[in-house]
């Protein structure tokens, strides 16, 4: 159980930055919200962070009752600037998380350590299993390699807005996000 502990302090560490990143992104917005929307506006926004965190990491009923009342009784206009608002911290959190691979890519480099799906891993253990580079060479030569167009990564790390829009609100008031 203390290796569990230690794992779990450990990685704890690793993403304190990102960790900080994220939070100081997410003042950042908060400081834009008010200035560009007005404190009402961010109040309800934070609101409705608060009753999703309680109910979602909480589990709390309540909360999740009172967050849906909440979401019904808004008005388009405010429907969709918490929902910009919430598209706007995804974006900062994915650039956030994709620092912070940059930032961990670094450290294992400078340690020496190679990371898994990295090709350099790939070849170290296809070397330890004994295969020599002239069969991996001919292998791949006789390879079809071809590029694979797909959405980009922070398109699909969290659902886009348009997708929580369209789930939370009938299609002619969701059609007003363009």
């Amino acid at each position: 159980m203390a290796t569990n502990a230690r794992d779990a302090q450990l990685a704890a560490q690793k993403n304190q930055p990102l960790v900080d990143d994220i939070r100081l992104l997410g003042r950042i917005l908060g400081d834009v919200l008010r200035e560009q929307e007005g404190e009402a506006a961010f109040e309800r926004v934070e609101k409705i962070r608060k009753l999703a965190v309680a109910y979602r990491l909480k589990r709390d009923a309540s909360a999740g009752r009172d967050l849906d009342r909440l979401l019904a009784r808004l008005s388009g206009e405010r429907t969709v600037s918490v929902i910009r608002a919430f598209s706007y911290f995804s974006h900062l959190a994915n650039i956030a998380e994709d620092r912070h691979h940059l930032r961990r890519r670094a450290v294992h480099d400078r340690q020496g350590h190679l990371q898994e799906g990295s090709l350099a891993l790939a070849l170290q253990r296809l070397a330890r299993r004994g295969i020599e580079p002239k069969r991996i060479a001919a292998t791949l030569n006789r390879a079809f390699i071809s590029p694979v167009l797909t959405a980009h990564p922070t398109e699909v790390q969290r659902k886009s807005p348009r997708w929580a829009c369209a789930s939370a609100m009938p299609t002619r008031r969701c059609c007003a996000l363009g």
